[in-house]
């Protein structure tokens, strides 16, 4: 991972979501504009500071929706006439062209994909659907037969192929889902397309996948609250301070269902077909833009603290794993030197 800037920290994750901002008195107040709306099956919230106080909420929001627009038309698998569900839907093994967006996400979800010994991974939909994660619905366990049946369908390396600027299914029913980077994605879409308005200070968050440029309103790095991962909402676990750089929390403790006693949570190892066991809770990943933090957050949250803590020293990744514990807090974290390095 490229330098990354150095960033506050303070201990008061999970969700991240921005911090309620008290603006310091000045003899010219910027403009501070705050919208909120739905996007990707979740919902956005995005503040742009606009010092010359020129641009209007209607220009950023024409801006915003074009980014949204883009995306949803390359990388949603919800939009069936989208670039990857155009992809999944044809059943052939012929090389299909990429969009330089579409190609750039598969890239990355490669690189995360070899990085992190296979734990992320975007083939992994008929696992997801398999224990009955894909739509709400009743949970059941499988059956050994059938987790080796999904687990014939999904990898990239087994059943997808790069040629040049085209992506090549190697068997017939292979599925991309973006789920776990297109959102990042999106963040950085749209902040690019505010940065395009002359805008050089404000915070783009998606479902809490976000991305933060130049200050907050009072001179300060964007104060991002880490949430606390406990199923009915723990508040602030941590505070970090963030500019020029993306920011991913991914957890276990609002997926998952419990059979016979044992619970068992969406988030699913690829190599396993089965559903992590370990302790961690959640992870929170800082990278030089909010689509490689989503990645890598899926790929330490299935990693787990111990395995993911080599990887992220290997691989120079910011990341602080909340695990699981059983002292009085219920929780205990450890950080990669890298994360440490950025908000000590």
């Amino acid at each position: 991972m490229s330098d990354l800037p150095k960033f506050s920290r303070r201990s008061v994750v999970g969700t991240a979501f921005a911090l309620p901002l008290a603006f310091a008195a000045c003899s010219r107040e910027p403009s501070v504009h705050n919208l909120v709306g739905r996007a990707m099956g979740t919902s956005y919230s995005i503040t742009v500071i606009d010092e010359t106080r020129k641009l209007t909420e209607a220009e950023i929001r024409t801006a915003i929706d074009g980014a949204l627009a883009e995306v949803d038309g390359q990388m949603s698998n919800w939009n069936p006439a989208s670039e990857i569900s155009r992809f999944n839907a044809q059943t052939g093994t012929r090389p299909v062209t990429l969009s330089r967006e579409l190609a750039m996400v598969m890239d990355a979800a490669e690189q995360v994909h070899l990085a992190s010994d296979g734990r992320f991974d975007t083939t992994l939909g008929p696992l997801i659907e398999l224990w009955g994660f894909g739509a709400p619905g009743a949970h059941e366990m499988p059956g050994e037969a059938q987790i080796t049946d999904a687990m014939a369908r999904i990898g990239h390396g087994r059943i997808l192929a790069r040629e040049g600027a085209a992506l090549r299914k190697r068997q017939g029913d292979a599925q991309v889902y973006l789920s776990a980077i297109g959102k990042g994605y999106g963040v950085d879409r749209v902040a690019r397309a505010i940065a395009e308005l002359g805008a050089t200070d404000f915070m783009v968050e998606i479902g809490g996948d976000m991305y933060a440029a130049g200050r907050n309103p009072n001179g300060l790095p964007w104060q991002i609250g880490i949430e606390t991962p406990a199923a009915l909402g723990g508040g602030v676990y941590d505070v970090v301070g963030i500019s020029g750089v993306g920011l991913a929390t991914s957890g276990d403790y609002r997926n998952y269902f419990e059979q016979d006693g044992q619970r068992f949570s969406h988030v699913i190892d690829p190599t396993t077909g089965r559903p992590v066991t370990h302790r961690t809770a959640s992870t929170t990943v800082i990278a030089e833009n909010s689509m490689l933090a989503d990645a890598w957050a899926t790929a330490m949250l299935v990693l787990g603290r111990e395995r993911g803590l080599e990887i992220a020293r290997a691989h120079d990744v910011a990341v602080m794993f909340i695990d699981h514990a059983d002292s009085e807090a219920g929780f205990a974290s450890a950080t990669s030197p890298r994360y440490d390095a950025l908000v000590a």
